[in-house]
């Protein structure tokens, strides 16, 4: 299964997901910001802590479920002593998800770019039903 990655989160964030329980993570390096860009609410998307440089067949993460993105400028002026100003402007993501599934990379697709999403192929997740 292909799908968008978004890489280098941060372990405490994935066990979190883990319970369940829909949560929002903020994004602010620029390829995960990116690979959003691409992304609309019910799409499947891989979570993993490997930096998007490192990552390679056989890493593995998590599916989760796109509830909702939202991609946003701050813009800063700071003063030092009337005399010098200094404007900074700072893109984030955030992104409400639902985990699904624990999965493993079975190849990539693409190589990790700031202009493009990084797509990874995963091992499709299997549900299995007593009954």
């Amino acid at each position: 299964m292909k799908c968008i990655a978004l890489t280098g989160i941060f372990p405490q964030v994935i066990d979190e997901l883990k319970k369940g329980i829909p949560r929002t993570v903020e994004l602010t390096s620029a390829h995960n910001i990116i690979s959003l860009t691409q992304v609309e609410p019910g799409s499947q998307v891989f979570l993993t802590t490997i930096d998007c440089e490192d990552v390679t067949m056989g890493d593995t993460g998590i599916i989760v479920e796109v509830i909702s993105v939202a991609i946003t400028m701050k813009h800063t002026v700071e003063s030092g002593l009337g005399y010098h100003l200094m404007e900074r402007e700072k893109l984030s993501a955030r992104v409400k998800v639902r985990f699904l599934s624990n999965t493993t990379i079975r190849e990539n697709i693409t190589r990790c770019s700031i202009t493009e999403p990084r797509i990874v192929d995963v091992v499709r997740p299997f549900t299995f039903h007593a009954g």
